[in-house]
């Protein structure tokens, strides 16, 4: 079964208030599986444009396993607070076996 990951571009809006959201995540990404590939590091277009704000990749051991996690209670009061504090988009990619 291949891993699949969750790949994040998200503009924040209140980076105080976005720590309290960083600091709560981890935890619950661990409890499926998961592990943070890039948090926010350096980056830069090398082709279009680049899209604002930070990129996070997660890696999860399945697909299935990705979206039980973003439609999980534990990580839903983190979602919220997340999407009170920044626009973004995610999606979810099988990676290959």
């Amino acid at each position: 079964m291949p891993a699949a990951y969750i790949i994040a571009q998200v503009d924040v809006h209140d980076p105080d208030a976005y720590e309290a959201y960083k600091a709560q995540v981890p935890a619950t990404v661990s409890q499926y599986g998961g592990a943070f590939v890039a948090r926010g590091g350096r980056s830069e277009a090398l082709e279009g444009d680049a899209p604002p704000g930070r990129t996070v990749i997660l890696k999860f051991p399945s697909y299935e396993a990705a979206l039980a996690w973003h439609g999980s209670q534990e990580y839903a009061g983190p979602k919220a607070l997340r999407q009170s504090l920044s626009t973004g988009k995610l999606m979810v990619v099988e990676g290959v076996e």
